[in-house]
C-alpha cells in the first residue's frame, strides 16, 4: 500500500479509461490513486440527459464486467450507473473534484500537486479527455449569456428561436429534441450536408425534418456576429440576419493541450496536436508518464472511443510492471 501520498501510480481522469486503468492497477497490486477534477465520469456526466450512445453496452464494458441494458443502444443515465457500479464495488482509490494543479519530475520521482494535496509516484498515467475546452466560433457576441457550447435538455428552448451550429451528433440530436419540444430550430452548418458519421437510426430522421422544413439548415455557412435578439449569417447567397433567443454553439471539443506540454509531453506542429507516444506501451516522450484515451488523438477527437481505448490500461499496467521489476 501507498504510504503519506507516494504511489507506483497516479492517474489523472476518472472517465471509464481512468477507471479501466484503476483496476488494471488494482489487479496487479501497484498502489495508485485517481485524482478527478469533477464528479466521476464527468464528460458522460455533462452529455444530454437523454443522450443514446452510438456504442452497444457490450463494446462499453471494462474489465470484462457486465454492462446490462435494457436497450439496444444503451443511454448516458445506463452509463453512469454502470461505471459508478463499476467504481464502488471494486473499492477503488478515487478522488474527485480534486484538480491537479502541476507536475514535476525529479530523477525517476514525479511530485503531482493537487487542489488538497502533493503526490509521489513512480509513474502517471493522463486520460482527461477531450469534453472541458469548447472548439470557439471566435465572432463578436460568443460571450453573451444566450451563446452555450453544450447542450442539456429541449423543455428550456420551447417556443424560442434556437441557432445549432454544427451538424454531428450532438448538434442533430439538440435540433431534433428541441423541434420535438416546440422550439424554432435553426441549423447552421460549415459543411455542405449532415456529417456522415451521425448516428445511421438518426441521420434519415434529421434530413427528413430539413427537407420537409420543419428545421431550417444553412449549408456551407457560418455565423459573423450574434447579436441580443438576432444572429447574422454568412451563406453562399450572402449575408442573412436571423430572429434568435438562444445559441447553441455544438462545433466539438478539444484536450486540454496545455496541460498535456506542462507535463513535457510534445505535440506535432501540423495543427492536429497529436501528442508523443509509444504505440505499444503507450509512454509519452516523458519517460514514466503514459497517455490513455481519446487525449491520444489530439484535435481529431473522433479517433478514440471508450471501446476502442480500453485496451491501452492493460498495455500501460504490464509496461509498468515491466520497469518497476526490472
Amino acid at each position: 500500500m501507498a504510504n503519506d501520498n507516494h504511489y507506483n501510480v497516479v492517474i489523472i481522469g476518472a472517465g471509464p479509461i481512468g477507471i479501466a486503468c484503476a483496476l488494471e492497477c488494482k489487479k496487479a497490486n501497484l498502489s495508485y490513486v485517481v485524482l478527478e477534477k469533477g464528479t466521476l465520469t464527468n464528460s458522460i456526466y455533462n452529455y444530454p440527459l437523454d443522450m443514446t450512445f452510438f456504442s452497444t453496452s457490450e463494446k462499453l464494458e471494462i474489465d470484462n464486467i457486465p454492462f446490462m441494458s435494457v436497450n439496444p443502444k444503451p443511454k448516458r443515465i445506463e452509463a453512469l450507473e454502470y461505471y459508478r457500479r463499476v467504481a464502488s464495488n471494486n473499492n477503488l482509490n478515487i478522488h474527485l473534484f480534486e484538480k491537479v494543479i502541476s507536475s514535476e519530475k525529479e530523477e525517476d520521482l514525479f511530485k503531482i500537486t493537487s487542489e488538497r494535496a502533493v503526490y509521489n509516484s513512480k509513474k502517471v498515467i493522463v486520460s482527461t479527455g477531450f469534453y472541458d475546452i469548447p472548439k470557439l466560433l471566435n465572432v463578436p457576441g460568443e460571450d453573451l449569456p444566450k451563446v452555450s457550447h453544450y447542450y442539456k435538455e429541449g423543455h428550456f428552448y420551447t417556443l424560442q428561436h434556437v441557432i445549432v451550429v454544427g451538424a454531428s451528433n450532438s448538434a442533430v440530436d439538440a435540433a431534433l429534441e428541441i423541434w420535438q419540444k416546440g422550439g424554432h430550430v435553426t441549423m447552421v452548418v460549415r459543411g455542405e450536408a449532415i456529417g456522415e458519421r451521425v448516428k445511421y437510426w438518426v441521420k434519415p430522421n434529421i434530413e427528413n425534418r430539413i427537407k420537409e422544413g420543419s428545421i431550417k439548415a444553412y449549408f456551407e455557412s457560418e455565423i459573423t456576429e450574434i447579436k441580443e435578439r438576432e444572429v447574422i449569417i454568412q451563406t453562399p447567397e450572402g449575408k442573412v440576419t436571423l430572429p434568435n433567443d438562444y445559441v447553441i454553439a455544438l462545433t466539438g471539443y478539444q484536450p486540454n493541450f496545455k496541460f498535456l506540454e506542462d507535463l513535457g509531453v510534445t505535440l506535432s506542429q501540423d495543427g492536429k496536436y497529436y501528442p508523443t507516444y509509444n504505440e505499444t506501451t503507450m509512454e509519452s516522450n516523458v519517460k514514466g508518464l503514459y497517455l490513455a484515451g481519446v487525449i491520444c488523438g489530439g484535435m481529431d477527437t473522433h479517433l478514440w472511443f471508450i471501446e476502442n481505448s480500453v485496451v491501452h490500461s492493460e498495455r500501460i499496467v504490464k509496461h509498468i510492471l515491466n520497469t518497476l521489476q526490472n
